[in-house]
């Protein structure tokens, strides 16, 4: 670091100039902040003003810059300085605009900008600037597993974009169900009619396209890798094991249909009973003629029941809506109507959706003859020849039955999404702790994508069975950097909708593998080029950082000591907080660089009624909701100091315990809710986050310290009207606790 040399620039435009005194924060640069070179501007974004910065750059030898101007989620493309490590004073979102310009407030704005511009300065000064990854991998082929409607969508638009494909098949033919499908949803006005399922068309194209290499009655042996560097070892039935080298991965293994076996009470098992496989079965041995039952016999009335064994809130069953299911058997209840009118025709439901068509199909079905009637099916029974459907009729609030000499039961759709890697883990953690013998967890016993991973073979799941992926703020991103699901695997989906969601996550890992060679993070801090190390002369071995990483980027050397993965790495920051010594750090985000920000803001003593508060808000939501209610100018304390942090899963205790120790009044913690409903980036951040945070409750009351000296709050980045009011709120109840004991110590 003997050739640092800093320099601090103070913007004077969007009234920052008129509201702020710019000498006196050029003072403190100089002064506090023991900057080489501090130098105003009256626009620091405008050209003259990145002009001047670049010209100390290459003809002063700057290589660290406090930038005192807006957030640093404003002028990014203008403060890009790729060689030079950068840090952000926020003088204008979070000083004047959340202050009201007057002669009582100046004092207190001024304050806070010059607290601002110490903590910019300290925390370059603590900064190295990131070079990259080194352990890249540049290789730029993608592997699609599962050959449907989702698998061929995601190969084929990777291959228009100009990248190799291995596309892997465990059945001997590509379609996957809509294969299956005598006709499909339309999707496309005037939605009156079902359409060709369009397969063929998509086979043809992927055995036409000389990008895609496809692996038919083959499966994934074992996946080991990172992003730009995995090795898929393919094994083929009745033939060799196959190796290819891949850059990212999309899961679109689809969906099993729910078995319709377990539904005895609607006629699950009996002959004469199907589910909407069962039909298209029946329909394309039809081909356009008269359907008939598995017995041969003419179907002259059919009653199709919906949500069987689906949107159950009892639990013993699916308890989500599968989402193509209406409109399913809308379609398939036209089959019968166009080959013969005459046959009864009745769809029962509780709620109809039909997603992508508004009631146009729905429309059309019924000027068809196509009867829709609310009710709830209790029981299916034989009756002769046939089936007797019982059901309550919503309308008229009555029990009442119907004939039917076939019964269609939408049973819905159950993820392939291959083992429960959590389920599996749970058991064995209770066994190890000493906690009684472990349960038996219930999980599929084949892997999809046997990924060679210490945390398990598969992508972890949600509730339900499907596919870990961020629904909020990142479809397709699993918590396996590089791996992005599709299709019904993640969520519940139709046909359209899983052509979508595809190409999606084909963008995205065309996206990952080329950060991937630039040695650059994914998603959500794409671009990013730092990385985490650790100063293993200080690693005690606890594990913490391989066992809390969300994203599987940490193993152990052959010394039990982290071995880094970068490549696998999102950069979040949890392995850092959970650290309890302290020597995991990024070059440009580490405990020295938000620690160096803390003890840079000015303390007034205990007589001066003027409370400080540290907040340490996370990028992703909180700050952005900060910068947002300062957008629209509400106002908040002038005691707040805000620090982003990447996320609160990053938050290392010893930040709050030092500024207790140091003289501040409160500290308020800003993370992304957790849970079922969780909105964090990096999907378990924000909980272990707060996990840790709990204990240090424990560590105040050793302190002698009030617990409500810290406060934990969960913060949407919706959350800016409501926000400001929260903070006042608190630093009026910091202010009513009375100043710190620690404060001039």
């Amino acid at each position: 670091m003997a050739d640092m040399k800093t320099a601090a620039y103070i913007c004077k435009g969007c009234e920052l100039g008129n509201r702020l005194d710019a000498k006196a924060l050029t003072q403190v640069a100089t002064k506090d902040g023991k900057m080489n070179l501090v130098r105003e501007h009256d626009f620091l974004c405008s050209t003259e003003g990145v002009a001047m910065i670049q010209n100390d750059i290459a003809n002063e030898a700057v290589t660290h810059i406090a930038i005192c101007a807006c957030s640093r989620r404003a002028k990014t493309e203008a403060f890009n300085f790729p060689t030079t490590a950068v840090s952000r004073g926020n003088l204008r979102e979070v000083v004047i605009w959340i202050r009201p310009d007057t002669d009582e407030a100046r004092e207190t704005t001024q304050e806070m900008a010059e607290d601002y511009v110490r903590m910019a300065c300290a925390e370059v000064k603590a900064m190295t600037q990131p070079t990259g990854n080194p352990n890249t991998g540049g290789v730029k082929t993608l592997l699609v597993v599962g050959g449907g409607i989702s698998g061929m969508t995601a190969a084929l638009e990777a291959s228009k974009a100009g990248y190799k494909v291995v596309l892997v098949e465990k059945t001997a033919a590509l379609g996957g169900w809509a294969a299956k499908l005598y006709k499909r949803i339309p999707t496309r006005e005037p939605f009156k009619a079902p359409e060709d399922n369009g397969v063929a068309d998509l086979v043809a194209q992927i055995e036409a396209d000389s990008n895609i290499k496809v692996y038919l009655n083959a499966t994934l042996a074992k996946t080991s890798g990172a992003p730009g560097r995995f090795k898929a070892e393919i094994a083929v039935e009745s033939g060799p094991v196959a190796t290819e080298d891949i850059g990212a991965i999309v899961q679109a293994s689809g969906f099993e249909l729910y078995d319709m076996n377990k539904l005895p009470n609607l006629g699950g098992g009996q002959a004469n009973v199907v589910d909407q496989a069962g039909l298209e079965a029946l329909a394309r041995a039809a081909n356009g003629g008269p359907i008939k039952r598995a017995d041969g016999k003419d179907v002259k009335s059919v009653v199709f029941v919906q949500c069987a064994g689906q949107r159950d809130a009892t639990g013993e069953h699916l308890q989500y809506c599968s989402g193509y299911c209406c409109n399913t058997s809308i379609k398939q209840a036209m089959y019968f109507k166009d080959s013969n009118p005459d046959i009864d025709t009745v769809v029962l439901f509780t709620d109809l959706r039909t997603p992508g068509n508004g009631e146009d199909f729905y429309r059309s079905a019924q000027n068809k003859g196509v009867i829709f009637s609310k009710g709830v099916v209790s029981s299916v029974v034989p009756s002769g020849g046939g089936l007797t459907v019982k059901f309550k009729d919503l309308i008229l609030d009555e029990e009442t039955e119907t004939a039917a000499d076939l019964v269609v039961l939408a049973t819905g759709a159950v993820p392939n999404a291959g083992v429960n890697i959590e389920a599996v883990a749970a058991p064995a953690a209770e066994a190890e702790e000493g906690e009684g013998a472990p349960v038996v967890a219930e999980v599929k016993p084949i892997s999809i994508l046997n990924l060679d991973y210490r945390q398990g073979p598969d992508i972890p799941q949600f509730k339900h069975g499907f596919t870990d992926s961020h629904f909020i703020c990142f479809p397709y991103e699993t918590r396996r950097t590089g791996i992005y699901a599709a299709g019904p695997v993640r969520r519940p989906m139709d046909t359209v909708q899983a052509i979508e969601d595809a190409t999606g996550a084909a963008m995205k890992a065309i996206q990952a593998m080329e950060n991937a060679g630039l040695g650059k993070a994914a998603h959500p801090r794409a671009g990013d080029l730092s990385f985490p190390t650790a100063r293993l002369e200080g690693c005690t071995q606890c594990k913490r950082c391989t066992v809390e990483c969300p994203f599987g980027a940490i193993d152990e050397d052959e010394k039990r000591y982290p071995l880094f993965n970068e490549s696998r790495c999102r950069r979040c920051g949890t392995c850092m907080g959970a650290c309890p010594v302290r020597v995991i750090s990024f070059e440009n985000y580490s405990v020295n660089t938000v620690g160096a920000q803390i003890k840079a803001v000015d303390i007034p003593d205990e007589f001066s009624e003027k409370p400080r508060i540290l907040i340490l808000a996370c990028e992703n939501d909180a700050y952005p909701a900060l910068d947002m209610a300062a957008m629209n100018r509400y106002e908040y304390s002038a005691f707040v100091r805000a620090i982003p942090v990447r996320c609160l899963g990053s938050v290392n205790t010893i930040w709050i315990t030092d500024a207790l120790n140091s003289g501040y009044d409160g500290v308020m913690l800003m993370g992304c809710k957790h849970g079922e409903e969780y909105q964090c980036h990096f999907v378990k951040g924000s909980e272990l986050g707060r996990y840790r945070m709990s204990k240090v409750y424990d560590t105040l009351k050793g302190m002698n310290l009030e617990i409500d000296r810290l406060m934990d709050l969960e913060v949407a980045i919706t959350d800016m009207a409501t926000l400001p009011g929260k903070i006042n709120a608190y630093a009026e109840q910091i202010k009513a606790m009375g100043p710190s004991p620690f404060k001039g110590l």
